[in-house]
């Protein structure tokens, strides 16, 4: 079982390169349970001003995994095989944050929940179903 490491976390965001692109960053990880953050800028929004879904989804996307690989027992890792969002509403603020949780651990599949929150205000719900692959694949 993999003790959850804050250093470790934002390494693992930072070897990805299209999460690192984004911006965004945890800010808190336990056992099977992740938060990040993201500071909203023009890049991130869409024509209309809000922040585009992309964005929304990929930050409760690999927050959610990064919940589910604190519950890994071995050296395997967690990719993404089946996700729902739900946006509730547009997300025009300043800042989104991201709390996911593991639902139901396990040592092929992992079943996890996140929520995205623009200024406090709940904007989107991720249920999401993520495979453990191994042998690990390395950054």
């Amino acid at each position: 079982m993999n003790t959850p490491d804050l250093d470790a976390c934002r390494r693992v965001f930072r070897a990805a390169p299209f999460v690192c692109e984004t911006g965004i960053e945890p800010t808190a990880v336990g056992f099977g349970e992740c938060e990040t953050v993201l500071a909203i800028e023009p890049r991130h929004l869409q024509h209309s001003g809000q922040v585009h879904a992309g964005v929304i989804t990929t930050m409760a996307d690999h927050t959610a995994g990064a919940a589910a690989q604190t519950t890994v027992r071995d050296a395997g890792v967690v990719v993404t095989a089946e996700l729902k969002l739900s946006l509730l509403r547009a997300a025009k603020g300043e800042r989104l944050v991201c709390r996911a949780k593991v639902i139901k651990p396990g040592a092929q599949v992992t079943f996890t929940e996140a929520e995205v929150y623009c200024d406090d205000k709940l904007v989107a719900k991720l249920s999401a179903t993520m495979a453990v692959v191994r042998p690990a694949i390395t950054p």
